[in-house]
């Protein structure tokens, strides 16, 4: 998958979703970003999925999450004390910290920072972040190789001591090896979440590890609640989180933040810590039990336990549980994505190989149009939108209004 899209955009036909009880953050639909300083003003999401109440109950610590991407810079002031002994399988100079894009230390930063220096605030910022670096194609390319190794990084980050795996990478191709790591992690109570990719407004295909069965697959959605344009569909979505204007470092020399999208990559990082936070205050859960809260307090209007082909199970909302207490975990051995019985709970072990692939972050980067997503995010629902509601966080809060965003119903074009 690219990270670039072309600007011959055409519209995708989105299924909203109205959540009962709920807002996605009525305070920033509509609202400019105020001014600041640092890159923390940008993070909307935090506010719209209610972070600092969350935080006074639990901030994800005793959970580690394994960052399987193009490594993580332990050094920046966000990520200072908050990344573990991790794993480079690449078998190229340098480590799983040398991080050759920068891509890997914003999800490390947007699942587990603590927001210090004007950096990325994480979601869970109490958690570890436990780094797998691997290589994308363009890694791959400059080392004159075709092997790929993100089944290798799956296995080594099943053999940590993550709870979570996070892959905010794609590769358009099914491999067998690779279907057989995630069933590994899974075997070893993992509960690994990868991105869907940013070519839903192209050629929409299946991305790797996202679609395979074991693996949650993440969708990205803007701050009205909307399906990003770009996100893919292609059966795949099991969840939607924030992905759309969400900032990240601009390139491997980590000296500022980009603006734009993060698209899939960063929702799958902050579905991630909205899982770090729940299983944090729920220990002796399983991967199951936490996944299945997660689904049954998903934003939605349909039918629960059906999928929409752009939402899956609805708009993450890690704050129903954890602040209302809401949510059925159902059976600990039963996984709520295949439906089959699995392992208990995750245990740690010592690191094991395997090996090929091609894939590539599903970073949007400062390559998506703005001027398309602009066109997108304000396009006529020809009379068909629901409307926003308004209002403020604390009116909410008093009102018993939950979680946040409105989702709103795009007539199909």
């Amino acid at each position: 998958m690219t990270a670039g899209m072309s600007r011959a955009r055409r519209r995708v036909r989105v299924l909203g979703a109205l959540a009962v009880a709920a807002s996605w953050s009525v305070v920033f639909v509509g609202a400019a970003q105020p001014a600041a300083a640092d890159t923390q003003s940008k993070q909307w999401y935090l506010a719209a999925m209610q972070a600092e109440d969350m935080w006074k109950v639990t901030t994800g610590e005793g959970i580690k999450v394994a960052v399987v991407d193009t490594g993580v810079n332990s050094s920046t002031p966000s990520l200072r004390g908050q990344v573990l002994k991790g794993v480079d399988v690449t078998g190229e100079p340098g480590d799983e910290t040398d991080d050759y894009r920068g891509h890997g230390t914003t999800m490390a930063e947007l699942i587990a920072g603590t927001g210090e220096g004007g950096g990325l605030k994480g979601l869970a910022p109490g958690a570890k972040i436990i780094p797998v670096r691997m290589s994308d194609v363009g890694f791959m390319a400059k080392q004159n190789t075709v092997i790929g190794d993100m089944p290798k990084a799956i296995r080594a980050a099943a053999d940590s001591d993550a709870r979570i795996i996070n892959v905010s990478m794609g590769s358009d191709f099914y491999l067998r090896a690779g279907r057989d790591a995630v069933k590994y992690a899974q075997s070893k109570g993992k509960l690994v979440l990868a991105s869907v990719g940013n070519e839903g407004h192209e050629r929409n295909w299946q991305q790797y590890p996202a679609a395979y069965p074991e693996v949650v697959g993440v969708a990205s959605a803007d701050r009205d609640g909307k399906v990003s344009f770009y996100s893919q569909h292609a059966g795949t979505v099991d969840v939607a989180s924030p992905g759309s204007d969400v900032p990240g470092w601009c390139d491997n020399s980590f000296k500022s933040y980009c603006g734009g999208d993060g698209g899939t990559s960063s929702a799958s990082a902050i579905a991630s810590a909205s899982a770090a936070l729940v299983w944090s205050l729920h220990p002796d859960w399983t991967a199951n039990q936490v996944l299945n809260v997660l689904f049954d307090t998903a934003a939605r209007d349909w039918k629960d336990g059906e999928r929409s082909e752009y939402l899956g199970q609805g708009l993450i909302r890690p704050s129903m549980n954890i602040l209302k207490g809401k949510g059925d975990p159902g059976a600990p051995d039963i996984s709520p994505l295949t439906k089959e019985k699995t392992t208990g709970p995750a245990k740690s072990s010592e690191p094991s190989s395997s090996k090929s692939g091609s894939p590539q972050p599903a970073t949007n980067g400062e390559a998506v149009d703005k001027a398309v997503a602009a066109k997108e995010s304000n396009s006529s629902d020809n009379g068909n939108q629901l409307g926003l509601i308004l209002g403020v966080a604390a009116a909410v809060a008093v009102l018993g209004g939950v979680a946040y965003a409105v989702v709103r119903r795009r007539k199909a074009a």
